[in-house]
């Protein structure tokens, strides 16, 4: 990769990284990091494949019909490499149990991997060419996250479709082989496509907007190789998207291309639950732990949390599962209730259980405008008196590479041993940590 010039515009620093980042110069912890992300995100696709929103997918993609370029995770069926992008980018976002850049609060694995898993395929690549490519795709998501991101989700935004447009347009240039211009091109598609809303969480389409995002990143790609023209300085032009999101580029932030790669800003889940519910999970889980509580003994819990917070997960009578994930009051009260804060705890049976609805009384919600969008503290009071209180904020306690790498393969054989059997789960995780000795990624997707 060249210098960056004082004056090179961002589109162009950006189209210079992607081209021009050697895949020698990547440490090989960075690599290690993608293996995990991409460990994580296989067991949320393989097991969301089954839900309801993938059967509607699926339906429409047999409506349109297509060459059979990509697999559809765990139905045995080919489709157009984008129509694989968006339902696998779907299948693997709709438990929301996916991981979260902490840079723009979105989640990074579910708008990049499905586009990079689909063309990889497709094009019989590597899998040393598919980390390479999705590592490259992830610093530039941190990158533009990092100027735009926090604007545009305070805003209504949901970043995770926004943002992941770009990461996927990125990571599939960079596979394709495109040159400079090309890769402006498709910057530039990307931006132009970006969209997504946050009111539409907890329902299907909060999930779609990760494979529309995947979708986007390749259809960008591939037309920029036939030389599609867009404005070459799409983010930062005049009428641009930095000017339509109000925000100016940090020539701080370029100048971390191809020395740092953003893996310390990736929190992943241990929860089956919107990230704004967990910090108020762990502090609560803390207090009763410490202090031996049971349901019994609790007179009442108020959390507070940030505005963002409340926002997004601050559902106070959910009806369905999915606003299930989206309800501190009912995590938090399943948490202790059930003592399982995975995908089983997510049914609308569950949800709606009366034994839960009751506790949840017990649960009241409060903002504080000092906290993090992330960061929560609970106060517990007892029956008898006694105040306890705690503080949480998972975004500044994600674990070190040995520690999620142990997690993140026992929440994989977790997701998928059911689905799998627990030896291939076992073996197919061996698979993906060493991934870069795979030849072939259409014979990768074969084992799933």
């Amino acid at each position: 990769m060249e210098k960056i010039k004082s004056s090179a515009s961002l589109t162009s620093v950006l189209s210079n990284f992607i081209v021009g980042a050697e895949a020698a110069d990547i440490p090989s912890d960075v690599y290690e990091n993608a293996k995990v992300e991409f460990l994580d995100w296989l067991g949320c696709a393989i097991a969301g494949a089954n839900d309801l929103l993938v059967t509607k997918l699926i339906h429409y993609a047999d409506t349109m019909g297509g060459n059979e370029h990509a697999t559809v995770l765990r139905h045995n069926i080919k489709k157009t490499v984008t129509q694989a992008a968006i339902i696998n980018g779907a299948a693997s976002h709709v438990l929301d149990y996916d991981d979260t850049s902490t840079v723009y609060t979105g989640h990074a694995s579910v708008g990049m991997f499905p586009a990079f898993l689909a063309l990889s395929e497709w094009k019989e690549l590597s899998g040393s060419d598919f980390l390479t490519g999705h590592i490259i795709a992830f610093k530039v998501a941190a990158t533009i996250g990092a100027i735009v991101g926090d604007q545009q989700y305070k805003t209504g935004w949901h970043t995770t479709s926004t943002i992941g447009h770009f990461s996927a347009a990125s990571g599939c240039a960079r596979l394709l082989g495109l040159n400079e211009t090309q890769v402006a091109a498709a910057l530039g598609l990307a931006g132009t496509l970006s969209s997504g809303l946050k009111i539409v969480f907890g329902t299907m389409t909060k999930a779609f907007h990760a494979g529309n995002a995947c979708q986007a990143g390749i259809r960008a790609a591939l037309l920029a190789q036939d030389n599609f023209t867009c404005a070459p300085d799409l983010l930062e032009g005049t009428d641009g998207y930095l000017q339509v999101h109000r925000c100016q580029v940090d020539k701080r932030e370029l100048m971390t291309l191809g020395k740092t790669w953003g893996f310390d800003g990736l929190a992943q889940k241990y929860h089956a639950s919107c990230h704004f519910t967990h910090s108020a999970i762990e502090s609560f889980l803390s207090i009763v732990n410490e202090n031996k509580l049971s349901q019994d003994n609790i007179k009442s819990i108020k959390v507070y949390s940030s505005q963002l917070a409340l926002n997004a997960a601050g559902k106070t009578n959910p009806a369905t599962a999915l606003e299930g994930k989206f309800s501190i009051p009912y995590c938090v009260a399943n948490a202790l209730v059930r003592g399982d804060t995975g995908i089983g705890a997510f049914t609308d049976e569950k949800v709606n259980d009366p034994g839960i609805k009751e506790f949840m009384k017990k649960v009241s919600l409060f903002l504080n405008e000092g906290l993090e969008p992330m960061e929560a503290k609970v106060e517990v009071e007892t029956n008898d008196g006694k105040v306890y209180a705690r503080s949480s904020n998972i975004f500044r306690e994600i674990p070190p590479l040995d520690v999620k790498k142990s997690k993140i393969r026992a929440k994989f054989v977790d997701l998928t041993g059911s689905i799998l059997g627990n030896n291939k789960a076992e073996s197919l995780a061996d698979t993906v940590f060493s991934l870069e000795k795979v030849d072939n990624m259409r014979e990768f997707v074969a084992e799933i």
